[in-house]
């Protein structure tokens, strides 16, 4: 198909007049790869298109992570279906004593928190005066449970700026629970 410059330019157009939801189904079926039949115009467009598919990347590579510490640490949990249908900015990994033992690069996007910063320490150092003792309770309680649950949790970044969280909590089992993994995303 051959494109001249009218017709992109009409697409930027109507690209800009679209919701988020209509924005995101339009641009899944648009291929913006370069050629030497159809320069590129809008950058905007492209680096949007650039940026979500590095950030599928990304998630593809923390979703591997996990797979690969499953094969590690023997998980009999279905790890795939964890992350099926489940959004998350970050991820956080924590030993059955609930030190972290991991998190993703966005974990650090989402608190400002450097991995050095938090391994060994727990989930805690997230919490702050404006924390509900009442979330902080119930996460005791589905914890000790040992089932998958969800919470949302007021948190807090490194610049003690507070944040309300979603954190669905995964408990990790060989014949027992050897690890949590929470995934995380913020709210509004």
């Amino acid at each position: 198909m051959k494109h001249n410059i009218n017709s992109m330019m009409a697409l930027d157009v109507y690209l800009t007049s679209l919701n988020q939801d209509d924005y995101s189904v339009v641009c899944d079926t648009i291929d913006v790869r370069c050629s030497d039949h159809m320069p590129i115009l809008s950058w905007d467009f492209h680096s949007m298109y650039f940026n979500s598919q590095l950030q599928k990347a990304k998630r593809q590579q923390d979703i591997l992570k996990i797979v690969h510490l499953a094969k590690k640490f023997h998980w009999q949990n279905d790890i795939q279906s964890i992350f099926k249908g489940n959004l998350f900015e970050a991820l956080l990994l924590t030993n059955d004593q609930q030190h972290i033992v991991w998190v993703n690069d966005g974990f650090t996007d989402m608190t400002g928190y450097l991995k050095k910063d938090v391994i060994n320490k727990t989930p805690r150092i997230l919490q702050g005066q404006q924390t509900s003792n009442t979330s902080k309770a119930r996460i005791r309680k589905k914890l000790t449970a040992n089932m998958p649950f969800t919470e949302v949790i007021t948190n807090y970044k490194k610049d003690g700026l507070a944040y309300t969280c979603e954190v669905k909590i995964f408990p990790l089992k060989t014949d027992k629970t050897t690890h949590y993994l929470a995934l995380e995303r913020q709210v509004i």
